[in-house]
């Protein structure tokens, strides 16, 4: 049964065929880089060659090799009927009758009822979008960049203006961090390109950023968020341990890049920031000029030139420079603050195998919803309907929320609201116990 793309029978990619019948074990086989098989809707794919191509990266699919991929073909792809067009010709069978829909003995029952609610909220219209708050919401951010060079342009370049300067900068840049990443996840335009054009347009010109990279990276940790080997968030580069697991794991092989016990110290000078202007920095432009998108580095170049065209002139070169890296500093402990209450307190493990909406429980949670709130985060205080929904437009997370608490009662799942000063103390909070753990293995174990 091996072979990755080697089949040789009727079923075989490319022929659409589906006279073979598998079992799970069968399926699960084919879980490798080099042979990957996984199933939507009891449908069995070869996509060895295909996930090469995958516009959402290589790496999402190689997270669903040997799995059920069902739950996660849906709630990326807002247009199902044109992604099925790709994924005809790979069919090369079907799971045998005997099998369960499930595989590793997920919840049916959860599945189903998360099938209802989904089936539901589209019924609803909760994935309709009102273009109005998507124009109004470019138009503000618009606004804020004209707003910062006006106020040095207009009064001066005093010490007291350009701080007031580099705060409407960063809350510029922080909101197209936002809208992009709507239009990432493809809840803005009906159609896929007119998603995609718009996120170049705000990462590449509004940014100087990369399109790709981030997809790439944050497709992935919606793919199996708080996943170990998966999930490029948690991935820190042994600058931090997090969770209940890995800060043991590390203590018992004594391994010791850093004083981790100390990470919730050292996290204010070296985790918020610089995550955007170093780590995330180098990492755009390494993937840009590697993979040759020449297009995105255009485009991103474009921001700086608009950039230096505007201010050079009132700082000089060096004030130029100190002005945006001191925005990208700013920005960054905005990002990484929101970002990270969310997920960071959350369990984080290896692979378990968890069906859709007890995966997405165990690692999220949300924040009480304000005016304030939603600006502040872009909708994310409710990460936990983002990621259940992440095609949904987070003008409508509001009305969803209702409904998946009722199902997380239901069946007995965990369903986190905190404040916002709560979320972002348990961001300290859990990098203290992780450090914790990791100390206490280190000497003892």
């Amino acid at each position: 049964m091996g072979g990755g793309g080697q089949l040789t029978e009727p079923g075989e990619p490319g022929t659409g065929g589906s006279g073979r019948v598998f079992t799970w074990e069968e399926v699960q086989r084919h879980s490798h880089r080099n042979d990957q098989w996984l199933v939507i809707d009891r449908k069995v794919y070869n996509v060895t060659q295909w996930a090469k191509r995958h516009p959402g990266g290589f790496r999402v699919i190689s997270h669903y090799a040997g799995e059920d991929a069902t739950e996660a073909f849906k709630a990326f792809h807002h247009d199902g009927k044109f992604a099925q067009k790709f994924l005809r010709p790979l069919q090369i069978g079907e799971l045998a009758a005997t099998e369960p829909s499930q595989d590793h003995n997920k919840n049916a029952a959860i599945v189903q009822d998360f099938h209802t609610l989904r089936a539901q909220a589209e019924d609803d219209g909760l994935f309709r979008v009102r273009p109005m708050f998507f124009c109004f919401y470019l138009g503000h951010i618009l606004l804020l960049e004209a707003l910062g060079w006006l106020t040095v342009w207009v009064w001066g370049t005093s010490w007291m203006l350009t701080l007031l300067c580099s705060i409407i900068l960063a809350t510029a840049q922080i909101q197209s961090s936002w809208l992009q990443h709507d239009f990432g996840h493809k809840s803005v335009f009906k159609t896929t390109h007119g998603n995609h054009i718009m996120q170049m347009f705000i990462m590449g010109h509004l940014k100087g950023a990369s399109t790709n990279w981030w997809n790439h990276r944050h497709f992935q940790h919606h793919a199996k968020p708080n996943v170990f080997s998966k999930d490029p968030d948690v991935n820190m580069l042994h600058v931090f341990v997090v969770g209940a697991i890995q800060p043991v794991e590390y203590g018992i092989k004594k391994i010791k890049y850093m004083p981790y016990h100390r990470q919730h110290q050292y996290f204010f000078f070296v985790g918020a920031p610089l995550v955007l202007p170093v780590y995330f920095q180098l990492q755009m432009m390494h993937s840009m000029i590697y993979r040759h998108h020449w297009v995105e580095l255009v485009l991103a170049m474009t921001f700086y030139l608009r950039y230096f065209c505007c201010y050079l002139p009132l700082y000089g070169l060096f004030g130029t420079l100190a002005l945006i890296t001191f925005v990208r500093f700013l920005e960054s402990h905005w990002f990484v603050w929101v970002t990270q209450m969310n997920h960071l307190p959350m369990d984080i493990d290896h692979e378990a195998h968890q069906d859709w909406l007890t995966m997405q429980l165990h690692a999220t949670c949300n924040i009480e919803q304000s005016s304030f709130n939603d600006w502040f985060s872009g909708h994310l205080n409710f990460q936990i309907e983002h990621h259940l929904f992440p095609t949904m437009p987070r003008h409508n997370y509001y009305l969803v929320a209702p409904l998946v608490q009722a199902l997380c009662e239901k069946h007995g799942i965990p369903y986190q609201v905190k404040t916002m000063r709560q979320g972002l103390a348990d961001v300290l909070r859990s990098l203290k116990n992780s450090g914790e753990l990791w100390l206490d293995a280190y000497l003892h174990k």
